[in-house]
């Protein structure tokens, strides 16, 4: 009598697969047909529902408050990208200490800088109490009465979204804030799995609220490996929420991969999604020719293009091994300093037990 070797584990694993992390068509992505309104060498795209039209590049602050790069070379490349046609400024409370909204506040002060663009910050802060401070600390140092787009920042786990919409969280602080008029619309960001994107737009919609905007990775690399594009995309065109694509280099480190891939390509393919803008880090005069020069002999791409771009990227994608922020806490700022959350609202102190 013949016995079957295989365990009652492997049994049920034949039975019911675990759903597949493997993309069929990496290329089946919703893209753009219109580029965007061309003035120069810049295009133009609406920001969501709105009629709001913002820079298909947008300024990352990130890189601005480096060290590496000085209080004057900061104005200097904030000044030259606005005058060439970039309006899309990017910053949060956390960057750099502080530095890189203090720089842009000192940029966006001088001659009527400030009322040419559309200036965005972002929050960690999970309760309310945290968040409205934050956003009034952002506001002293960027130097201006309102932020037209704050988002809540790093939405990386599982219970952000419950902590940001509970009773006390950060929801309350940035909807006073918006009735005080000290913003003007919301968004969230997080670079970790799509699914948790996924997640917050869920507990959003369940308690009736739509965002304006959602920031996530887009890049040739993402497409293949638990997938922002393919997962979060879809949804976002489809109710209207203005896309805010990020980690477009991953601040180097997917060029560091050697994938036979120009930069201009990378810059493309963002830009060949249906996103509002792609924002990506300007820290020096190259950096800034550059996006510029992506958005000024960007045309849109078929199918067939995007695949053969997105075949060259497979090697190098498949496990994440360059997506550090979804593979290791490297870009985890929230998680290195917990403390930018906040503590737990008075509900959750009162319920929780004694851990001890």
């Amino acid at each position: 009598m013949e016995h079957d070797n295989a365990t009652p584990a492997k049994m049920s694993m034949s039975r019911t697969a675990l759903p597949s992390s493997i993309i069929s068509d990496p290329a089946n992505l919703p893209f753009v047909t219109d580029p965007g309104e061309r003035r120069g060498d810049m295009l133009y795209r609406r920001f969501g529902r709105t009629a709001e039209m913002i820079s298909a590049i947008g300024m990352g602050g990130f890189h601005l408050g480096k060290k590496a790069v000085t209080d004057a070379e900061a104005t200097r490349l904030i000044h030259e990208g606005v005058d060439r046609g970039i309006n899309f400024m990017d910053n949060c409370w956390d960057y750099n200490q502080g530095r890189s909204e203090l720089r842009m506040g000192v940029a966006l002060d001088q001659s009527g800088y400030r009322d040419r663009v559309f200036l965005m910050s972002k929050m960690d802060g999970r309760t309310k109490k945290e968040a409205a401070d934050q956003i009034d600390m952002s506001l002293k140092r960027l130097r201006t009465d309102r932020i037209d787009l704050v988002q809540h920042h790093e939405i990386l786990r599982y219970d952000d979204p419950d902590r940001v919409f509970a009773e006390g969280g950060a929801m309350e602080a940035f909807v006073e804030a918006k009735q005080a008029g000290k913003l003007r619309y919301v968004g969230f960001t997080g670079h970790k799995d799509p699914r948790i994107h996924l997640q917050m737009l869920s507990v959003a919609a369940e308690r009736g609220f739509q965002f304006d905007s959602v920031q996530m990775p887009l890049n040739v690399m993402d497409a293949h490996f638990r997938s922002f594009a393919h997962l979060v995309l879809p949804y976002l065109v489809e109710q209207g929420i203005a896309v805010l694509g990020m980690k477009t280099f991953a601040d180097s480190v997917l060029l560091k991969s050697q994938a036979p891939i120009q930069p201009l390509e990378y810059l493309h393919y963002s830009l060949n999604l249906q996103t509002s803008v792609v924002i990506t880090g300007i820290q020096n005069q190259q950096d800034l020719d550059q996006a510029f020069e992506a958005t000024r002999t960007f045309k849109p791409m078929a199918k067939a293009e995007v695949a053969e771009l997105l075949s060259r990227s497979r090697p190098y994608a498949v496990e994440g091994k360059y997506e550090l922020f979804k593979t290791s806490s490297t870009f985890d700022g929230t998680a290195k300093n917990a403390n930018w959350l906040g503590e737990d609202v008075e509900s959750v102190q009162k319920l929780a037990p004694t851990m001890e």
